[in-house]
């Protein structure tokens, strides 16, 4: 399965890896590497993800207030957002219309 972040996704994660370095204690890092541990997770079993809207699933990152957000589209994964968790939900949902 191949494995694509949409531009706005990829902005979001590196947005939050900033964030998390911030705060020290090597968050970002740990960030960083739960979101790969979990792309490689839904690539190996991509319908593992919680199905929310169309054909858009979540799946939570462990340890952090954020899903990944993802569709499905023959063998490529889509990632749509690193959602915060407070975040307005659906606000990424054009994303889908507009690929990666």
């Amino acid at each position: 399965m191949n494995l694509e972040f949409h531009p706005a996704a990829a902005a979001e994660l590196e947005a939050a890896v900033k964030d998390g370095v911030r705060f020290g204690r090597g968050l970002g890092l740990r960030l960083r590497l739960e979101v790969a541990r979990v792309a490689l997770l839904l690539s190996d079993t991509p319908n593992i993800g919680e199905p929310i809207v169309g054909a858009c699933r979540r799946f939570p990152l462990s340890g952090f207030p954020f899903s990944i957000i993802y569709s499905l589209d023959g063998d490529v994964l889509r990632v749509l957002a690193i959602a915060h968790k407070r975040r307005s939900p659906e606000y990424w949902m054009k994303r889908q219309e507009s690929g990666g």
